[in-house]
């Protein structure tokens, strides 16, 4: 076995293009290290709706130019089949390390196999990628990026020609056009061939940021903004100029690119600490909202001052965002369809029902959400926006901070907050209370292993509150396909639980529903759904085994 595995690494070393990953893999090889080789040449990266993600490094298992090229004339093979011959592949990336070599060879084995190929101008948010593919009528795009992973990973997300992301049965289309690629040599690179786009591409997305904002509305609130060590802070400080918001106070110590992300131990604002200089920075500058994106800006986290907690300064979840968002589009007299993932809050259902609009549940991510009929807004609690779909049909960190700071200046000139806002929501609809337990791996096996002790023994209660309707979302429902995940209905709660699709975790998004009578009951409301979600977290962990 340990012949055939140096075997099995020589033959990958020999065709590997990079001259990084062709000294670590060698090294690898010298030592003997059958368990390190041992992890890397386990299988292969598995192409899926989300692409490709994984950490950098020699060999199938790991991210590297060798599996990118693969990626890439699959992806052609695919779209040839499809009949596209000739046609446009848009191509953007991060600033991760690697993503512009990885952008370069997708554009090179495109060009290559007769398609038209064009790189972004540099490296850009994601939203900007989504944007350009239907903006010059492309029919597909790739973004190289991890979006908020950790620093050692790389990922490579593929849109079709409507600008969303893919969907089966196109991914495992797509996997099997990768799986049937031969030996790199066969795959066709030319040196050059393709088109550098230049700033007009970022130009037109920035003038179709103004579709997001109404004529004449207020633009007076102040914000500190935090790009983490992402591609954001350009594209949103000319956005926020544009629309004549005050400048932001950059958090200057996480506001330029880097791959090393050296200020935080996870670059997603949701990360425990990671908006911790942007706190101080909020601290010294008095701002009305602190706005943060993640590394590749599609998606927006908000926080807002609130001395009741210490620091003065809390973050909004995803969900209670997602609601201020479809409150304030519902002011502004917005038609069409709110749609949420199943992981998000019931509260969106519970406004659009009030204003009279669709309302629809898809799967989780927003390849699903963007897909929805008559779509005119949408979002999922991991804090993703889609606040303008016919710009872009994906979460865009960008517009959904114009957003955020137009509502917030709304409400400013009323003399109210966000907060104040969330207040309303909670006595016209209840309080809607949401948690998450997130639990990190090594071993994804624990995962597997929590979901089947959760299938063969469902809870029947928690915290307290009997567990009514337990669905095993693996068989489908009436309105949605088959996923590896678990919804449990309670009296006043629901709980969902899946493996995350990105990241080697286990989530667990839980929700209580309050009812509030009168402003004075609200602490009450708050204390009890409080109590409520650490109670069925704790029930639930142990249920899981985790």
């Amino acid at each position: 076995m340990q012949h055939d595995l140096i075997a099995q690494a020589s033959t990958w070393l020999a065709e590997d293009p990079d001259p990084e990953t062709r000294d670590e893999l060698a090294a690898l090889i010298e030592a003997g290290d059958t368990q390190e080789l041992a992890a890397r040449f386990a299988g292969t990266l598995q192409f899926g709706t989300a692409g490709l993600r994984g950490e950098l490094g020699a060999g199938p298992m790991r991210m590297n130019r060798s599996v990118v090229i693969r990626a890439a004339a699959g992806l052609a093979a695919y779209l040839k089949a499809q009949g596209q011959e000739g046609g446009l592949v848009v191509i953007g990336y991060d600033a991760r390390y690697k993503s512009a070599d990885f952008a370069r060879d997708t554009a090179a084995v495109m060009t290559g196999a007769g398609l038209r190929a064009a790189v972004l101008p540099r490296p850009l948010p994601t939203p900007v990628l989504a944007y350009a593919i239907r903006h010059l009528g492309a029919v597909a795009g790739v973004e190289v990026t991890a979006s908020h992973n950790p620093p050692r990973d790389n990922g490579y997300k593929v849109y079709l020609g409507d600008g969303s992301q893919i969907v089966p049965p196109a991914d495992a289309e797509i996997a099997a056009a990768i799986a049937a690629v031969g030996p790199l040599d066969g795959v066709v690179r030319p040196e050059d061939g393709w088109e550098t786009l230049g700033e007009e591409v970022l130009d037109a997305y920035l003038a179709r940021t103004d579709a997001v904002l109404s004529a004449g509305s207020p633009r007076t609130a102040r914000t500190v903004y935090t790009a983490m060590h992402g591609v954001g802070t350009s594209v949103l400080t000319a956005a926020f100029a544009r629309a004549g918001f005050p400048e932001p106070v950059l958090v200057a110590e996480q506001a330029e690119p880097d791959p090393a992300f050296p200020t935080v131990a996870f670059p997603n604002p949701e990360e425990p600490g990671a908006m911790d200089l942007a706190f101080a920075t909020a601290r010294r500058a008095a701002p009305d909202l602190i706005i943060a994106n993640d590394p590749d800006a599609d998606r927006c986290a908000v926080a807002v001052p609130d001395p009741s907690v210490e620091g003065g300064w809390r973050m909004l979840r995803g969900d209670e965002v997602g609601a201020l968002l479809a409150a304030h589009l519902v002011e502004r007299g917005a038609t069409g369809v709110f749609a949420e993932s199943i992981v998000s809050s019931s509260l969106l259902g519970r406004i659009a029902e009030k204003a009279g609009l669709g309302y629809e549940e898809t799967l989780t991510g927003f390849k699903w959400i963007a897909r929805v009929d008559g779509l005119r807004y949408g979002y999922e609690e991991a804090l993703g926006y889609c606040v303008d779909p016919e710009g872009v049909r994906d979460k865009d960190g960008i517009t959904a901070a114009l957003l955020v700071a137009e509502l917030a200046s709304v409400l400013k000139e009323q003399g109210r907050t966000l907060l104040d806002l969330l207040d309303d929501l909670a006595l016209a609809h209840g309080l809607h209370a949401t948690d998450q337990l997130s639990v990190r791996v090594e071993d994804l096996s624990v995962i597997a292993d929590a979901m089947a002790r959760l299938r063969e023994q469902p809870p029947t209660a928690l915290a307290g509150l009997a567990v009514t309707s337990a669905e095993d979302l693996s068989r489908g429902t009436d309105k949605l396909p088959p996923t590896d995940g678990l919804r449990y209905r309670l009296e006043g709660a629901r709980v969902i639980v899946r493996p995350s699709g990105t990241e080697p975790k286990l989530k667990c998004y839980l929700e209580v529903v309050v009812p509030v009578a009168a402003p004075a009951g609200l602490p009450a409301a708050r204390a009890r759904g409080a109590e409520l979600l650490a109670g069925i977290k704790r029930d639930l962990a142990a249920a899981a085994g985790i």
